[in-house]
């Protein structure tokens, strides 16, 4: 695959950040090195300890495309958030530390084809580039190499790029149905600045019918995975050593699992 393009900058590494109290927060200990295992080690613990959640998108609160406000989120306020907010405070971070990163724009696949760019994910260069991303939910668990063809680990599964006219594919096989590939989200190798991510945000909160804003979840890894806990409207679900349970949560329990499972408190309870 051709490398990335520069020909939007981004503005990260002027964002404001407390490395110390960021490292802390996500229990990452030691001396953090720009390689490999650093950056493996950051992106499950970041995983584990940050929430993949919509809870202020359900609420109606909003939340804008700000890298320090997500960082502040995430470090004083103890929460997570969805890509645009907790890709960017990863990125900010790894930028703080180092790294090299750009921010790519992708359209989500899950849901069939489209051309609509409406998730944010990060590229990482190091001896060659990886893709990283800590705001997709159940997906990979630590970074894939870009210039890798067939199939590859993502630490719950196995992972394959698919390289097309319309961009790059990430999908992840499907081996229960004979290793088939399903598609996650497409992306071209594009630099974008931060800012450019606004206006998909923008829509997504908009829209009163959309998974965004009916659907309350948080989700993140347990002990840097591949164990998840997931928090949905009305049920809990834990996967385990491959085993997954699922328990109903009534609506006056599920502050306190919410509490329980992500420590997190909401000033809306409703």
């Amino acid at each position: 695959m051709a490398a990335a393009s520069n020909s939007a900058s981004h503005s990260l590494g002027d964002v404001p950040i407390d490395v110390e109290a960021y490292l802390e927060w996500i229990a990452f200990g030691g001396r953090p090195s720009v390689d490999l295992a650093t950056l493996t080690a950051l992106q499950q613990l970041h995983m584990t300890a940050v929430p993949f959640e919509n809870l202020d998108v359900a609420l109606g609160a909003g939340v804008t495309v700000d890298a320090a406000a997500a960082i502040d989120k995430i470090v004083e306020q103890g929460r997570g958030g969805w890509c645009f907010e907790i890709n960017a405070a990863f990125g900010t971070l790894l930028t703080a530390l180092g790294f090299d990163v750009l921010l790519l724009g992708a359209a989500v696949l899950l849901n069939g084809p489209t051309k609509v760019i409406d998730h944010i994910t990060l590229e990482v260069m190091l001896d060659q580039p990886y893709l990283v991303d800590v705001g997709f939910g159940e997906s990979f668990t630590r970074p894939l190499p870009l210039n890798i063809s067939g199939t590859q680990p993502g630490g719950d599964g196995d992972y394959e790029f698919i390289a097309s006219p319309q961009g790059t594919t990430l999908a992840k096989l499907d081996h229960l149905d004979g290793g088939v590939p399903v598609a996650q989200y497409r992306f071209k190798r594009v630099a974008h600045s931060l800012e450019q991510f606004q206006a998909a945000s923008d829509a997504l909160q908009a829209d009163p019918t959309n998974k965004w804003r009916t659907k309350p979840f948080a989700s993140r890894l347990l002990d840097r995975g591949p164990d998840r806990v997931t928090l949905t409207r009305d049920t809990l679900k834990v996967l385990r050593n491959g085993e997954r349970s699922e328990e109903p949560v009534a609506a006056d329990e599920w502050e306190s699992v919410l509490h329980n499972w992500f420590g997190i408190r909401l000033d809306t309870p409703e």
